[in-house]
């Protein structure tokens, strides 16, 4: 598989967090991708949760045509919230559902101390069953991904890795992937109350259940051997002087794969953890078609 091309990723950092871009289409009397938001009666979390769809172009005019969805999870601080879309010039061309999640400060992680803070169930049980019920998705792993940036990568390789059943591809842009260690840290990043919070998602590390239940080092390491083949394909990246700390982590977590023979790609580049490369989606598209098409063929046979 070709790599990802760097400067194009790497804008997800920011495009997560507050996906916000900095011109509108021009106008075209051809079909434009469409924003919509909408409002799940969650009763796990026991309140109104909102998501966020991009349909593509043609979603209108290919009535008979079932469309593969991304998942997006959205860094610390972001929202599901979208402003506006991407270029015109690409989003002309694209073929997937794309679908941002709310997660709040969560990590996308049910919450040792809050019992209606179920992020990760929600998005298994509830948002996932919505979205396929509502919208002409391929409703089934070969058409399904997830992606995120920051605690949404971390987000994103921790739901690939617990239900390789359900996403045939997760990528993670400088994830987070070691927010689980945050009690026998020497150091936490400069976050404002970010101690209590993780605190408050992961418990007070004297039962580590919850903390043991996310822990990707864990959760990599410890999944079966003779079932590595129903995993989905990873993708993982991050920048060499990441002021959070998360290189290495990062780093280890690829050599962990490499180790296990747990397919995945793994990319590091000079900067920190807000790089702002010049363009957007068109790289995960990308990888994304060429995961969802080696699935679908293998699913047909």
């Amino acid at each position: 598989m070709k790599s990802i091309k760097l400067k194009s990723v790497l804008l997800w950092l920011f495009a997560l967090a507050a996906v916000v871009y900095p011109q509108q289409p021009k106008p075209s009397s051809s079909p434009q991708p469409v924003i919509k938001i909408f409002q799940l009666d969650s009763k796990l979390m026991a309140r109104q949760m909102p998501y966020s769809v991009i349909l593509p172009a043609n979603y209108e005019t290919d009535r008979e045509t079932r469309f593969p969805v991304i998942y997006v999870l959205h860094g610390l601080g972001g929202s599901h919230k979208i402003t506006k879309l991407s270029s015109a010039k690409y989003t002309d061309k694209q073929r997937v559902i794309m679908v941002f999640v709310e997660g709040g400060n969560s990590f996308f992680t049910d919450s040792a101390t809050k019992p209606n803070d179920k992020y990760e169930t929600y998005i298994i049980n509830e948002l996932i069953p919505e979205v396929d019920k509502n919208l002409r998705t391929v409703a089934s792993r070969p058409g399904r991904a997830v992606a995120g940036a920051s605690m949404g990568g971390y987000g994103s390789l921790k739901l690939g890795i617990k239900y390789p059943q359900l996403f045939s591809l997760a990528v993670s842009w400088s994830g987070a992937v070691n927010v689980t260690a945050f009690h026998d840290a020497k150091e936490l990043p400069p976050i404002p109350g970010l101690k209590m919070m993780l605190t408050t998602i992961f418990g007070d590390g004297k039962d580590r259940t919850v903390i043991n239940a996310n822990d990707l080092t864990r959760l990599f390491n410890e999944y079966p051997a003779d079932k590595l083949k129903e995993l989905p394909f990873f993708y993982l990246d991050c920048g060499t002087e990441d002021e959070l700390g998360l290189f290495k982590p990062n780093r280890d977590l690829a050599e962990l794969m490499i180790n296990r023979k747990i397919p995945h790609e793994y990319r590091q580049f000079p900067g920190d953890h807000s790089v702002n490369p010049p363009n957007t989606f068109p790289d995960l598209y990308y990888l994304s078609e060429k995961i969802f098409a080696k699935q679908m063929a293998a699913s047909a046979k």
